[in-house]
């Protein structure tokens, strides 16, 4: 496999992961896994940690996976798109539970046109705190309408 399937394949994987954010956050989070989604929307804790937090552990599982079906079983994919899972992982971090939500107090001053779009996008999201109702779309490009002054 050339360098440039991998490269392809990893950008692939990291763009087809702003999908499954939208699909799991509608219909898995908002759906039959509300439970664990809820304390997202209204803590109802003092902890640091939150049950949704569950989601991120399946998906580093999903990519420990792919890792391991790279390294031990010749599946020669499981790299790119292990990587590709992994670093969608990472920037969900960042951009999610550090710059939306300040789980660490690092980016607060951010104010270019991009940031206060993710942050509206957020808000309005979160202006429902039940499990019905609340827009749901990916994290790196939620609707247009958001960006605008």
């Amino acid at each position: 496999m050339t360098i440039v399937n991998w490269i392809l394949i990893f950008l692939g994987t990291f763009c087809g992961m702003e999908f499954m954010a939208w699909f799991t956050h509608k219909y898995v989070m908002h759906g039959f896994l509300w439970n664990l989604h809820r304390d997202h929307h209204k803590k109802d804790h003092k902890s640091w940690w939150e049950r949704n937090d569950a989601f991120f552990l399946f998906y580093a599982a999903v990519s420990i996976f792919c890792f391991v079906r790279w390294q031990y079983y010749g599946f020669l994919a499981g790299l790119p798109i292990g990587i590709g899972i992994f670093s969608y992982g990472v920037t969900y971090f960042f951009v999610h539970d550090i710059f939306i939500h300040q789980r660490f107090k690092m980016f607060r001053n951010a104010n270019n046109w991009y940031a206060r779009g993710i942050r509206r996008a957020h808000k309005m999201h979160h202006k429902h705190l039940g499990k019905d109702e609340g827009e749901c779309f990916g994290m790196l490009f939620p609707p247009l309408k958001y960006f605008k002054n």
